[in-house]
Formats: C-alpha cells, sequence, structure tokens
C-alpha cells in the first residue's frame, strides 16, 4: 500500500513546485510545513499524501484565510544628500610631547585639496 502511494505519487507530482519541499546540506529531504526529514524523494511524496501533512495545509490556509492579506509597499527612494567634494585628504601625523608635563599627544594635521573656502568640514575622532 505505501509503495503504491510512493510510486503514484512520483509520477504525478512535480517536487521543484512544492513550495514546502527543502534539499538541506545533508543531501535528506525536508518538509519545511511540517519539519519533517526524509530520506529520499519517494518518502517525501508519501508524507505529502498523508494526515499529518494535508493536516497542516489544511490549518495554513485557515490562518491564510482569516489574516488579510499584506501587499508590500513601494519603496520610496529618499532624495541623495548633496556632499561638498573635498578631494582625497592627505595627512600628516606628529608625535608631540609637552615640555612641561611630560605627557604625549599626536598632532594630525589633514589637508583638503579640493574644499571650498565656505566649507567646514566636521572631524570624529574616536
Amino acid at each position: 500500500r505505501y509503495q503504491r502511494r510512493v510510486h503514484g505519487a512520483l509520477e504525478t507530482i512535480d517536487i521543484t513546485k512544492d513550495p514546502y519541499f527543502m534539499k538541506n546540506h545533508l543531501g535528506s529531504y525536508e518538509c519545511r510545513l511540517c519539519l519533517t526529514l526524509h530520506t529520499n524523494e519517494g518518502s517525501y511524496l508519501a508524507h505529502t499524501q498523508g494526515k499529518k501533512h494535508q493536516t497542516n495545509l489544511a490549518r495554513r490556509q485557515a490562518k491564510e484565510s482569516k489574516e488579510p492579506v499584506i501587499l508590500p509597499q513601494p519603496k520610496i527612494k529618499a532624495p541623495k544628500m548633496r556632499l561638498p567634494k573635498i578631494g582625497r585628504p592627505g595627512y600628516r601625523v606628529i608625535k608631540q610631547k609637552d615640555p612641561d608635563s611630560n605627557q604625549k599627544s599626536l598632532l594630525f594635521e589633514i589637508y583638503y585639496t579640493e574644499i571650498a573656502e565656505t566649507f567646514v568640514p566636521k572631524h570624529r575622532i574616536m
């Protein structure tokens, strides 16, 4: 009886169109609806004809019919901010030492080659 069901299902059903069919990394087959593992396609197809899979399908359809269909919202592109061109900055790092407190410090000098005279760049040092 089981063999007849498997053989009949192999001939009539196309597995590639089944949304719940998935082949995992180990080479076995999974039903994503019922979360069951199957060793071969015939076993999976017999499962799809079985009571557990059919009740889960009915439960899923009842759940989807109760919930309103939510359509994806169209993406609204925000206008790109026009940032002023500053070019590729050149820099120089100088190690300093305060003669009074002997505290060491770093001085970063950054040169912007293409920056406008009116534009003041913002810096964040962490």
